[in-house]
């Protein structure tokens, strides 16, 4: 190899240098000047676009199918849950826990197809079997075997939705409007049971309607407007580069966007996905399932709370305690049980993205252990359940409980859609809501009777829980506000994090 030498005082540029390596000649250029500035490094920076608040409305607007069908899932929740004091069919246990046996069928359907299918499809289908659970409440108001029918069906369709729209307002939102998407999950359940709460409370049996009836009457209308919204989503581009279909991809994310999109915008925002799906792919299920260990234990307690903020204990807390300091169920107490659930729910969505999940949701919890250990205490003395003094007081806890519960769940949401890699997050996901709806069946048959030793057992036994949980999560949940979804993956692998921000 030869080797020539030029000496020259003046500066030459990058491009008039040519370095080969091998056998060919090699020039260099030795100057007596100013020396040539290095060449710029190749760097691809890639950017989450975590602004513009068109695309977070947009994102929102996404969401309106699932929110919808999420708000008549409320009522069939809470009607599960002691709220069916106007019965029109008997109030069996299978009665009680059927629509979570429907929920628990669909997302095990969902998790298993929500990776090769588009989400606009289990939107449709979920609203289309809740609106016929609509119809026959309706149809059949007094017939316990269809009544008990479309509470399975109503099941199932609900379960169909919840996995792929944790999944999908986690991929279509910004970073900064994350939180706020997610919690539309929550936020439709609590106004669908306040709505169950209130009119169930008040109805009076003289009105000349079945109140199953008025229940599905509420379910034909949201589930009317789901069905009529699913047109409006626009699939995550997540979804699409996985099916390796760019143009589609790019295309999803302009409509994201919206008028905020400009080409430098959409391509860093497509940079970030598609990383985000290279390295959600680089590992094969195994190695992923074991990098999940710790964000699904973390997610497994967290989610499973969420059975607690609304059980059969606490409605039927609320209910006898009302009918001995006031003579009847048809008081105030059960209209501002629903209303402070459906506030707290409000509030978080405002915070969620600003304040952060971690400090709220820990203050709520903090408040919630307070509150229920409190309404143990009083239980704690079996003749408090007689005493218009203590029960009154007992409401009084009961409803503040239902305010910070509010606040409590919506974190959930957020925290589900962030915590897991690509491959093995609906498999998780499902998982985890599945175990949620479990609870709920084990205290629906394990509760078995209103007494003062029931209450006392179950406000003890989950005060103690949501304590230890208190102090479990302050150590091991992260702070994810703002982040990517990647950033916040690995934030969930760790194995503590105590910084709330």
């Amino acid at each position: 190899m030869s080797t020539t030498t030029y000496v020259t005082s003046v500066p030459v540029s990058v491009q008039q240098t040519h370095y080969v390596s091998g056998q060919q000649p090699q020039t260099t250029y030795i100057t007596t000047g100013r020396a040539p500035p290095p060449p710029p490094p190749n760097v691809v920076n890639v950017v989450v676009v975590n602004q513009g608040g068109r695309w977070s409305k947009t994102a929102t607007k996404t969401g309106t199918a699932a929110t919808f069908a999420f708000v008549y899932a409320g009522l069939d929740m809470a009607q599960g849950l002691g709220w069916n004091l106007n019965a029109n069919v008997p109030t069996t246990t299978e009665f009680q826990y059927s629509w979570f046996i429907g929920f628990i069928i669909g997302a095990l359907v969902s998790a298993v197809a929500v990776s090769f299918l588009p989400k606009k499809i289990f939107y449709g289908l979920g609203s289309i079997m809740n609106l016929i659970d609509a119809i026959i409440f309706v149809s059949a108001p007094y017939e316990y075997e269809s009544i008990l029918a479309a509470r399975y069906v109503g099941g199932v369709g609900i379960g169909l939705i919840t996995v792929p729209f944790i999944i999908h307002s986690a991929e279509i939102s910004t970073s900064n409007s994350r939180g706020t998407c997610s919690a539309l999950e929550q936020y439709g359940l609590s106004l669908g049971i306040a709505i169950q709460v209130i009119y169930d409370s008040q109805w009076a049996s003289d009105l000349g309607m079945a109140v199953n009836r008025v229940h599905g009457i509420f379910g034909i209308v949201f589930s009317a407007f789901a069905i009529g919204s699913v047109a409006m989503a626009i699939e995550s581009p997540i979804f699409y580069i996985r099916q390796n279909q760019e143009d589609r991809a790019r295309a999803s994310i302009r409509r994201l966007m919206d008028s905020w999109w400009t080409v430098e915008r959409g391509n860093q925002a497509y940079e970030e996905a598609k990383l985000y799906v290279v390295e959600g792919t680089s590992q094969n299920v195994g190695e992923q399932i074991a990098e999940s260990m710790m964000p699904f234990i973390k997610m497994l307690f967290f989610r499973g709370f969420v059975a607690f903020t609304i059980s059969l204990p606490l409605s039927w807390s609320i209910e006898t305690s009302t009918y001995v300091f006031e003579n009847t169920f048809y008081a105030w107490p059960s209209i501002v049980f629903g209303a402070l659930r459906l506030l707290g729910s409000l509030i978080t969505m405002a915070v969620l993205d600003t304040v952060g999940r971690k400090f709220v949701s820990l203050l709520a919890l903090m408040c919630m252990a307070a509150l229920m250990l409190g309404m143990a205490g009083i239980y704690g003395d079996y003749s408090n359940i007689l005493s218009p003094y203590y029960m009154r007081q007992v409401a009084n806890l009961g409803v503040g409980f239902q305010l910070f519960a509010g606040i409590y769940v919506c974190s959930s949401s957020a925290y589900l859609g962030e915590a897991f890699p690509l491959r093995v997050k609906p498999f998780l996901i499902g998982l985890i809501v599945c175990v949620e709806q479990v609870i709920h069946i084990v205290v629906i048959a394990t509760f078995a009777s209103i007494t003062s030793e029931y209450f006392y057992k179950y406000f003890v036994v989950v005060g103690i829980l949501l304590v230890v949980g208190l102090v479990a999560f302050a150590i091991l949940m992260p702070e994810t506000r703002g982040t990517t979804l990647r950033k916040a993956g690995e934030r969930f692998r760790r194995v503590h994090d105590v910084m709330a921000y």
